[in-house]
């Protein structure tokens, strides 16, 4: 291919095809969101946001009298507040170039980049607000037992078992393929050990993400709870419930989002029949509190809901905490998921009416924007790309935490 000179609207298309070839683990979360955001021509602004709403639940009749129930569906929002980009220049003379060389030189490091940090940046926001949590944090996982955790508490969870992904940190991930190695079926063993491809197991597509966070358990050894329900109705929107945890261990220690905590005598219950589980229930601090003289407001989910169609818990009599982890120590955070558990939508950016020549792309669900200015001293040509997205865990009901045992 000739020489041509290279545009923003030639760069934005090249950008958005590295973005799909690069994508990875991002392809696994729910994106029919953005088409609620596709009906603004001008493009959108940081902090645009839409509602999505929560499913109903219901209870089941049995026998032939009738017994109404309200619809009530909670929404949660989503909200389009994270800028991302990058920033080159170019000489007059590297403008003249094959578009095929400038994806090589600069696209593909560069969106390879995007990607990675938008990864990380929605796993640190989707782990904090998933409390179910397996296995023994600390332990890797290297065998299929610590892995079938995952899917055995989705199952007990009721997570359909369509759709169903796994993101493992590299260490879980190799340590699981080399479990795997020595089988005798061919299909799984084969690719794992020539490839290093896990596929489909159990039921998950099995991701390794080299970005997934770690948690560092909060410094408190002791923390009560006080005893008390809520609705869904005050909760539908949230999914949280806020108390006032007093016996905090140190009187000022600082409770990080995504500490997980179970409760006693304080079971799950099955989503759909309402009976119990078996199974204490984890919660998740969903917001960082420092506690003062030992006492703080915690808001944690699930919230205590003991009774009807949204029924959490057996019971809601409080207690004291035993928070999962080690204190001050950090663990890996692997995830199990159903895809409608966490959502990311990347939307089109408003195009400033100043921004000569700027151009706006969007194919297959993804847009970019890219902005041209001109260095007249140093006959530099400087251009920005960006994206703008926004990432949600909007049912944290459908994801597991899993650790090795």
């Amino acid at each position: 291919m000739a020489n041509t000179a290279l545009t923003a609207d030639i760069i934005a298309r090249e950008a958005l095809v590295m973005l799909e070839n690069n994508l990875g683990v991002l392809g696994t979360f729910y994106r029919a969101h953005e088409d609620e955001f596709a009906k603004t021509v001008n493009g959108y602004k940081v902090g645009d946001t839409i509602s999505i709403r929560r499913p109903a639940d219901f209870t089941v009749r049995t026998g032939a009298t009738l017994s109404t129930q309200d619809v009530i569906e909670g929404k949660v929002t989503l909200q389009v507040a994270q800028q991302i980009g990058v920033d080159f220049q170019f000489t007059s003379t590297e403008l003249t170039m094959k578009i095929e060389e400038l994806s090589e030189r600069v696209i593909r490091p560069a969106m390879s980049t995007i990607v990675n940090e938008m990864a990380r940046d929605c796993f640190v926001q989707f782990y904090q607000a998933v409390y179910e949590w397996v296995g023994t944090p600390g332990n890797t996982i290297d065998s299929f037992a610590d892995f079938a955790k995952g899917p055995e508490r989705m199952d007990i969870m009721a997570i359909p078992t369509d759709m169903r992904q796994a993101a493992l940190h590299p260490t879980d991930y190799w340590g699981l393929v080399g479990s795997q190695t020595a089988l005798f079926v061919n299909s799984i063993a084969q690719p794992a050990f020539r490839e290093g491809e896990m596929g489909n197991v159990a039921g998950l597509d099995t991701y390794m993400s080299q970005v997934l966070p770690t948690h560092t358990v909060t410094a408190a050894t002791a923390m009560t709870i006080p005893s008390g329900a809520v609705t869904y109705d005050t909760a539908k929107n949230t999914w949280t419930q806020s108390v006032a945890a007093t016996g905090i261990t140190a009187a000022t220690a600082t409770l990080n989002a995504g500490d997980v905590f179970t409760l006693p005598n304080t079971f799950k219950v099955n989503p759909k029949t309402k009976a119990s589980t078996g199974v204490l229930q984890q919660f998740v601090i969903t917001t960082a509190v420092t506690a003062s003289g030992g006492n703080a407001t915690v808001v944690f989910s699930p919230p205590m809901i003991t009774s009807g169609p949204h029924q959490t818990v057996t019971a809601s009599t409080g207690g004291a905490a035993t928070f999962v982890g080690t204190v001050s120590t950090a663990y890996r955070q692997n995830l199990m998921y159903h895809k409608n558990a966490f959502a990311l939508a990347i939307v089109p950016m408003d195009l400033p009416p100043g921004a000569y020549q700027a151009a706006r792309q969007s194919y297959k669900g993804f847009s970019a924007r890219v902005i041209p200015f001109y260095d007249g001293t140093n006959d530099i040509s400087k251009w920005r790309l960006d994206l703008l997205y926004g990432r949600r865990c909007i049912d944290p009901r459908l994801a597991v935490r899993v650790s090795g045992s």
